[in-house]
């Protein structure tokens, strides 16, 4: 569906330094820097597959999306999307993919929803009847009925973002791309949107491609994660593979009966306390969990123990700081 191969982009970018004398030599001799946004990029991605692209700000990812969309063209290396190099042919490729873009818009700011949408059927010349069950399923999925006739300035951003969403699949792409789709968003609006792609991938098979800062998002919904940094892949993998390699310790909370006394077990350190409550680390490589579990039930007079990851958020920070990458 998508290959990437040896993918490489380089801005010049101009440099002025401070003061009124600076500035006017710059008139006469223009100074500027070459920046390699991607550098040799190279993944594929099957049909039906979804994919979480992720990275600190500045890392390639939206630079990336761009290309795949066919809004950039690359210095150099290969790219096809179902068949198609992107940027050579935009308007038969943009046909066949949807895109929502967390900071921008596609809707006609003063225009009521439903009529963006109208304006959307033309532009894709989506046939009537089709735009018609399509439109009614994404409306009825996406909770859109009573949003329909109201401007698209007057709403709120979790609504203007699932009325995106809706706009992005009316034309029925089989790709998706989705760039920080629920930034700013609040905790029930991401759970709709989540649970609509998630349906999109799963149920019609439509593949996606997930940008976001959001790990919440990632852990949610993705199975293969593309970490990117310095414009090169860093990590191409599941999310369990990424945290055995980032991240090994895992944490046990243990729940005692009573007020616990010193606990100083081989392998395991303190990470904090809570009330009656611990939270351990260990390292599951060198100290097993049911040993160490038997151990403590042995010891102290326990109410309840369960294991846990470490979230999401300390593995990406810890695979940021291992390759010195700023978040």
């Amino acid at each position: 569906m998508i290959v990437v191969d040896r993918l490489t982009k380089t801005f010049h970018v101009a440099e002025r330094r401070a003061g009124t004398w600076n500035a006017l030599a710059g008139l006469l001799r223009r100074r500027s820097r070459t920046v390699n946004a991607i550098n040799d990029v190279s993944f594929s991605l099957r049909e039906g597959e979804l994919c979480g692209l992720i990275g600190p700000n500045g890392a390639g990812k939206s630079t990336t999306i761009k290309i795949l969309c066919g809004i950039l063209e690359p210095t150099s290396g290969r790219c096809e999307v179902g068949g198609i190099v992107p940027w050579r042919e935009r308007v038969r490729h943009v046909a066949r993919i949807g895109a929502v873009f967390g900071q921008r818009t596609q809707l006609w700011w003063d225009l009521p929803v439903i009529e963006s949408f109208a304006l959307l059927r033309d532009i894709y010349r989506v046939p009537l009847d089709r735009y018609r069950q399509t439109s009614s399923e994404l409306i009825a999925r996406l909770d859109l009925e009573r949003l329909l006739d109201t401007p698209v300035r007057q709403l709120s951003l979790g609504q203007r973002m699932r009325c995106e969403i809706a706009a992005s699949m009316l034309h029925e792409p089989r790709v998706l791309f989705l760039d920080e789709p629920t930034i700013g968003l609040d905790a029930v609006a991401k759970l709709a949107v989540r649970d609509f792609v998630k349906t999109l991938n799963r149920a019609r098979g439509v593949s996606v491609i997930l940008t976001t800062h959001d790990m919440h998002d990632i852990e949610a919904l993705t199975e293969r994660v593309i970490v990117i940094g310095h414009g090169a892949i860093l990590a191409d993998g599941s999310l369990a593979s990424l945290r055995r390699g980032a991240f090994a310790e895992r944490r046990l909370w243990v729940h005692f009966a009573g007020e616990p006394t010193a606990v100083d077990l081989p392998g395991t350190t303190v990470r904090q306390r809570q009330g009656r409550s611990i939270e351990l680390a260990f390292d599951p490589r060198t100290t097993s969990a049911h040993r160490l579990i038997a151990q403590i039930a042995a010891e102290f007079n326990v109410e309840d123990v369960h294991l846990e990851e470490p979230p999401i958020e300390e593995v990406i920070a810890r695979f940021y700081a291992q390759h010195s990458l700023d978040a």
